[in-house]
């Protein structure tokens, strides 16, 4: 659900009943997760899928790091990884990758 608090409506002083737009996707019960899907699609390990789960809870190798128990090295070694394996740059492109992946898709 995204909230409609800002925007051109409200500089127009434009008067809208809607108030929040929700956005619903269809899932089914048979899919694999997402994480499941995404390592078996990227190949990737254990250890870039729990990095990978952790960046979408998380932000910062710091905060990665003490999440996972790991230290800021091995971290910043799995998401080298992970970003070289799944074509991206920033933690924040995995969090789009996963929130957008269908697993059907294939890069």
């Amino acid at each position: 659900m995204l909230p409609l608090t800002s925007g051109d409506r409200q500089r127009t002083g434009a008067l809208h009943s809607a108030v929040a737009a929700v956005f619903v996707r269809k899932t089914s019960p048979a899919s694999p997760p997402p994480l499941e899907a995404l390592a078996k699609l990227y190949k990737l390990t254990a250890s870039e899928i729990r990095v990978l789960d952790a960046v979408i809870k998380v932000s910062g190798v710091k905060a990665l790091a003490e999440a996972l128990g790991l230290t800021q090295a091995t971290v910043k070694t799995h998401l080298h990884n992970v970003f070289r394996k799944t074509g991206t740059a920033r933690q924040s492109d995995l969090v789009k990758l996963v929130a957008g992946f269908e697993p059907s898709e294939r890069p």
